[in-house]
């Protein structure tokens, strides 16, 4: 009796769920606006943040060793920012530039693509129609694909030129948060009831142990497999070196996909001058993928993630589909936070689970 009640009253609950969710969701119109506003404020917060955390390592650690707290912070800031701007200084003219010659020459780029599609068909006309259908299927994948992707992207890029002032206000706000971060942490524990801190303390530990350094070395293996990937690039004489090397190392953040993803465009480009550029520029994907998952990723990243392969592509396909571009970058560490939550609930809660 006491389990057909209480499983009553979890449907009841689920119920009065999504009623509710049903009614949030019908009220979009009136508070979609709202959020909107506070998204575009919280956001350079955000983005603050998450430079404040990583950066805050090297700070506790120039600390430690004797150096007061300003300095520590300011040699830190300096060189973060100095070395940002510096990169920004030298590569956004000639990055800027090779969009331009890449936007100028699309049409000579989509009619090769075309001859490349028109001269597959001719190969295989000959072929079972099974298969020509799922060539022409494969195709028309590939091309949806692309449309899609370059549409999101080419949103996220107007989206950052269209913040440009909030984007300026960044390191102002990330110096602000780095000097005061010790004030800023007992506020926050100030805020949170006693009962909770513990829990708290050690979700954020626990959260921070598998996600801290995962963060800090994908960022680094993505920036030395873009810079050696614009290096080798430039050397076999592909177009727009810079640019495509900036793709391959920012997709390389997206797990499993996204080599495949940084990939086709500069296969795309290289087929447009000659197949043994394409090859060439296949071989190079491939020995960097092969360094980056053998060497770069266990050595730098190591395995602090600790999630099995299969619910990471599952968070990357749905993290794409829900927030394109930026849903692909940051669906994994989002899975990662949800599942830590998970398994601290299941530990603090054992017998209320069990029941």
């Amino acid at each position: 009796m006491d389990i057909k009640v209480k499983w009553f009253y979890r449907l009841g609950f689920l119920l009065l769920l999504f009623i509710v969710l049903f009614i949030f969701f019908k009220l979009q119109p009136y508070w979609q606006p709202i959020l909107h506003i506070l998204l575009s404020a919280i956001f350079p917060f955000v983005i603050a943040a998450f430079i404040t955390y990583l950066l805050q390592p090297l700070v506790r650690g120039l600390h430690k060793n004797g150096l007061p707290k300003w300095l520590s912070v300011l040699i830190i800031y300096l060189l973060f920012f100095g070395g940002v701007g510096f990169l920004i200084y030298k590569g956004i003219p000639i990055f800027i530039n090779q969009l331009n010659d890449l936007s100028k020459n699309t049409p000579l780029l989509i009619n090769q693509y075309e001859n490349w599609a028109v001269w597959i068909e001719n190969k295989t006309n000959n072929w079972p129609i099974g298969i020509q259908e799922q060539i022409e299927h494969g195709f028309e994948a590939i091309n949806n694909g692309i449309e899609r992707f370059a549409e999101k992207t080419l949103k996220f890029v107007f989206a950052v030129f269209n913040s440009l002032f909030i984007i300026i206000l960044i390191p102002f706000i990330a110096f602000y948060m780095i000097k005061d971060s010790d004030y800023l942490a007992d506020f926050f524990w100030y805020i949170v009831p006693n009962k909770w801190r513990n829990e708290t303390r050690r979700f954020i530990e626990n959260v921070n142990e598998s996600l801290g350094n995962y963060i800090r070395g994908q960022l680094m293996v993505c920036g030395l497999i873009g810079v050696v990937s614009s290096v080798l690039f430039w050397l076999i004489d592909l177009k727009y070196p810079l640019l495509l090397g900036f793709i391959v190392g920012a997709t390389n953040v997206i797990p499993y996909f996204g080599p495949i993803i940084g990939a086709i465009p500069a296969v795309i480009i290289a087929a447009t001058t000659s197949v043994k550029l394409v090859i060439f520029v296949i071989i190079i994907i491939f020995v960097l993928q092969f360094i980056e998952g053998n060497i770069l990723s266990p050595l730098i990243v190591g395995k602090s993630l600790k999630m099995h392969p299969l619910l990471i592509m599952f968070s990357i396909l749905l993290g794409g589909e829900v927030g394109g571009v930026i849903g692909l970058i940051v669906a994994v560490p989002i899975v990662a936070i949800i599942k830590t939550a998970i398994l601290q609930y299941y530990k603090v809660f054992p017998a209320r689970t069990e029941n």
